[in-house]
């Protein structure tokens, strides 16, 4: 049985997309756990290593698209283009968290799955490290918002430079605090 993990990163983020991945195990891989709880250079090493030895792909919804049609249904959409894009079609999905985006393969959502599931984790890696690098690309274009430290999270820092020098065309429009 071929089975996938997906889930997300940058749901909660003011600015760059939400992005999804998508990872079949095709061999274990030592020390994978939710992303979150990893510091980045371990991230970026595992990352490689999933890269290297699963069948991945990625999925990414931009800001404007984010606030058409809501950071939810934005989520969703990533994480079906993840699957989409997959270069094999596998039997299982197992999703981070309660809602499954819509496809046409057995999905299940596992609340904590990134800490429980391998498939899961590899891809939280995956996708966070992929989003890490465009917004830390972003910060060398408006090094004022901190992106490359904030991720485009809402820090006083990132918070200060809307107030001082409003939003980029990266930014969610959408959300609170980033049109003051």
């Amino acid at each position: 049985m071929i089975i996938a993990g997906v889930d997300e990163v940058g749901r909660g983020c003011l600015a760059g997309p939400v992005t999804a991945a998508a990872v079949i195990l095709n061999n274990p891989v030592a020390g994978l756990q939710d992303s979150k709880k990893l510091s980045p250079k371990r991230r970026s090493e595992l990352s490689k290593m999933i890269i290297q030895n699963c069948i991945y792909s990625l999925g990414n919804v931009q800001s404007e698209e984010i606030d058409e049609i809501n950071i939810h249904q934005a989520t969703l959409k990533a994480m079906q283009e993840a699957i989409i894009n997959l270069p094999i079609t596998p039997d299982l999905i197992y999703v981070d968290g309660k809602f499954i985006p819509n496809v046409e393969i057995n999905c299940k959502a596992v609340i904590g799955g990134d800490m429980l599931i391998p498939e899961i984790s590899a891809a939280s890696i995956v996708a966070k490290v992929y989003r890490d690098e465009i917004m830390t690309e972003l910060d060398k274009k408006f090094p004022v918002y901190g992106f490359a430290n904030n991720k485009g999270y809402g820090t006083q820092q990132h918070l200060m430079a809307l107030k001082n020098e409003g939003y980029t065309a990266f930014h969610r429009l959408s959300f609170r605090g980033v049109i003051i």
